[in-house]
């Protein structure tokens, strides 16, 4: 299915899951390069669709004080050279329709952020760019609600839409994900991505600094696996506790190798969607 998106995709006849993985943030190009060489090499041994991952800003920090980017141009650029190097796709968050125009000269995915899946400006803006349109579903919203979103795409003439389950709060300080809302979203006909990292986040610390649960990453990972997502999204890093943006969160990149082996291993069994 992501094929008929980005028809240039490695591995898109595979029948495996496609991987959308990288760092949070690009910290700088002697960082991101090495991540995505490393994963690149994984998604060819295991013959999965790879589409790196990296914001070029984050616009949504607890604190005042958090890191929230190198550039946005500078890091747009990285970006833009990662896939020309790599010969892959790349997602990065956009935040405010302006930037729609701007990320989609270096990118081949747009990443709507979950806290603004109902913002019709943004929606409408990254329809118009052509580009593939990822809108993860807010903390707030059901999975039935998100067609709504994704019909604001459509209005732009634009259909290439995924859409990307991250967990719904459960009081303040934690996430739960209910796999209901996969086969839920599938029902629009749009593919469907399992968001890893974010599912697992601990929001809203009394600290101002995003806490997680990254020992269940691989069960919440298998879980989506096991019921039918298209698409897995997931954050690493080599040291994830000097990551500047959601190393409590992230999975250290020596532990991936081992855990796309056991996705692939159980999409296997499933058979080809």
């Amino acid at each position: 299915m992501i094929a008929n998106y980005l028809p240039e995709i490695k591995h898109a006849g595979s029948g495996n899951f496609f991987l959308l993985a990288g760092p949070c943030v690009i910290e700088d190009e002697n960082m991101a390069f090495p991540i995505a060489e490393k994963i690149v090499s994984l998604t060819e041994k295991y013959k999965i669709p790879y589409i790196f991952k990296a914001s070029y800003k984050k616009a949504n920090r607890s604190r005042l004080d958090s890191f929230t980017g190198i550039g946005d141009e500078k890091a747009l650029k990285i970006l833009g050279k990662i896939g020309e190097t790599f010969d892959i796709p790349v997602v990065t968050d956009i935040h405010s329709p302006q930037e729609a125009k701007m990320a989609a000269e270096y990118v081949d995915v747009l990443q709507i952020p979950a806290f603004l899946c109902r913002q019709t400006e943004l929606l409408i803006a990254a329809g118009e760019t052509g580009k593939v349109v990822n809108i993860k579903k807010g903390q707030f919203v059901s999975g039935a609600a998100m067609k709504f979103a994704a019909e604001k795409v459509v209005s732009t003439g634009n259909k290439k839409i995924m859409l990307t389950e991250r967990g719904n709060m459960f009081g303040y300080g934690d996430l739960v994900v209910d796999f209901r809302n996969i086969p839920e979203m599938q029902k629009t006909g749009f593919p469907v991505v399992l968001d890893i990292t974010h599912s697992l986040q601990q929001p809203n610390t009394a600290s101002g600094v995003t806490g997680g649960k990254p020992e269940l990453i691989e069960t919440i990972a298998k879980a989506g696996i096991a019921a039918g997502v298209d698409g897995i999204f997931l954050e690493t890093h080599p040291n994830p506790a000097q990551a500047k943006s959601d190393g409590a969160n992230m999975l250290r990149m020596d532990l991936l190798d081992e855990l796309l082996r056991k996705l692939s291993a159980i999409r296997e069994v499933l058979g080809d969607k």
